[in-house]
């Protein structure tokens, strides 16, 4: 048997196998893939007020910073919604840095990054790590961000609770949708 002959079958094979591949993936490639994910930048300033804990105040006066149970904040987040569905629910993440304490002339900062969920409703939701001066912990927030248009203003309350005492904060801000 001569080279070419046993070479002829293998190549029959070859072109075989790839027609039954084709085959079989037509199905595939016949389907219509989703939409692209939409993303949408809502960042915008935060502000509102924090409640320390006894031990957190006390904490922070081991580091010689002297703040009383209540701290104003201000700052900035930073959110990109990354994944919606029909159904109106969102993925998000967001990075919030503050600087709590002005109004005592403090400079508390605090850095969060969340990750969570928004509903169609605009209830929301969100857990992440937090670090400030009294130490690192982790963030739950929660809230409401109430639609016009292409004005957004979040609501939001987070509880932060740690081996020093809990923070409870209360923050609003507003957002521009941008996509």
């Amino acid at each position: 048997m001569s080279a070419s002959s046993s070479f002829t079958p293998r190549i029959t094979r070859v072109i075989f196998a790839a027609v039954v591949a084709l085959i079989v993936a037509a199905p595939a490639f016949a389907q219509t893939l989703p939409p692209p994910p939409e993303t949408a930048n809502l960042s915008g300033p935060r502000f509102g007020m924090t409640l320390l804990s006894a031990g957190v105040v006390d904490k922070l006066a081991e580091r010689h910073i002297f703040a009383k149970p209540f701290i104003t904040q201000f700052g900035w987040q930073f959110e990109k919604q990354f994944f919606t569905r029909d159904s109106g629910v969102t993925m998000v993440t967001e990075w919030v840095g503050l600087i709590g304490g002005l109004d005592q002339s403090l400079m508390l900062p605090s850095l969060s990054w969340l990750v969570g969920i928004r509903g169609r409703d605009g209830a929301e939701f969100g857990i992440g790590p937090n670090v400030t001066p009294a130490g690192v912990a982790l963030v739950f927030a929660a809230g409401m961000t109430f639609r016009t248009a292409a004005f957004n203003v979040p609501v939001n309350i987070a509880v932060v609770p740690s081996k020093s005492g809990t923070r409870v904060s209360i923050m609003t801000g507003f957002s521009l949708r941008r996509y």
